[in-house]
């Protein structure tokens, strides 16, 4: 199993969000939360966004348990769909989940998911 956690722009989770439900992606968390990034080609800090210089700018937060067949199609869409190709876009992440436990029927591994 992975865990893909993807940081990207509000105004794309929308997108994102529709196109995972096309792709029928179950059982993902989007929250609201605060963040700073910065651009190191010239190996000098620079923030990103503007807000990030006066405290910490919106970003959106995609969490979502797969089976491990299903996490690059997951990511493709994800980066397809959060894309603008400005600076700022976000990052995703994968790692790998060692258990999944079902609270209700006390389910484990893949079937959880």
């Amino acid at each position: 199993m992975k865990l893909i956690v993807a940081y990207i722009r509000p105004f794309m989770a929308d997108r994102v969000s529709d196109a995972l439900r096309a792709a029928r992606v179950h059982g993902v968390t989007i929250a609201n939360c605060q963040g700073f990034g910065r651009i190191s080609d010239d190996k000098s800090p620079r923030y990103v966004e503007e807000a990030a210089v006066l405290g910490f700018a919106a970003k959106t937060k995609i969490e979502i348990v797969c089976r491990n067949d299903d996490a690059d199609g997951i990511v493709a869409a994800i980066r397809e769909h959060a894309h603008t190709g400005h600076p700022g876009d976000g990052k995703i992440f994968v790692s790998d989940i060692g258990e999944a436990i079902d609270i209700r029927t006390g389910e484990t591994g893949e079937t959880v998911v």
